[in-house]
């Protein structure tokens, strides 16, 4: 088995991290040469650097939805963005304009639609995320109702492939495979 250096010690990880890398590194590291590191700064995708190398998913601070959150975007990249740093992805900081905002929003919705199949396999509440608590206010509604639309979709139609096999392997773990009922509750 490889190693996994993670820059945050596992002291400082929230609960059930630890559960979540055992879980899904095994699969990730034998079936796409990928692996997901808990760092001290905020989440980025680092692709491998060399044929041995694993590619990374880094997620923020140790927290267990962040990692779901960068999961998420992991499974909606294609082959192509899984060799650029960061999926090649532009990124503006909390502080956002309405227009980037606007913008932001429309490339989040299936990543946060799939990391709520995530936390619904992990037996966790989802909170959709807006993550521009400094910048022009904004109604975050629409957005809230298009991830539970696009949430809802995939509950109807299926997940991506990935996203498929990872919301098996997270029932599996943590609820001992139980298909429970899907729960789309948008309250804060």
């Amino acid at each position: 088995m490889i190693e996994v250096n993670h820059s945050l010690p596992p002291a400082q990880w929230e609960a059930d991290v630890d559960r979540l890398l055992d879980c899904l590194n095994p699969w990730l590291i034998k079936h796409w040469q990928t692996c997901l590191v808990a760092a001290v700064d905020e989440p980025f995708y680092q692709p491998a650097r060399s044929v041995d190398d694993l590619h990374q998913i880094q997620f923020a601070h140790g927290y267990f939805n962040s990692a779901l959150h960068e999961l998420a975007h992991w499974c909606i990249a294609g082959e192509h963005r899984r060799t650029l740093p960061d999926f090649g992805y532009w990124y503006e900081p909390d502080g956002r304009t309405e227009q980037q905002q606007k913008t932001f929003e429309r490339v989040e919705i299936k990543p946060q639609a799939i990391e709520w199949h995530f936390a619904n396999a992990c037996g966790r509440t989802f909170r959709v995320s807006v993550d521009n608590l400094s910048g022009e206010p904004t109604d975050s509604k629409p957005f809230q109702l298009a991830v539970a639309e696009q949430a809802r979709q995939y509950q109807q139609q299926g997940l991506p492939s990935r996203a498929a096999d990872i919301s098996r392997l997270l029932r599996n773990a943590f609820l001992n495979g139980s298909d429970e009922s899907f729960e789309f509750d948008l309250n804060p």
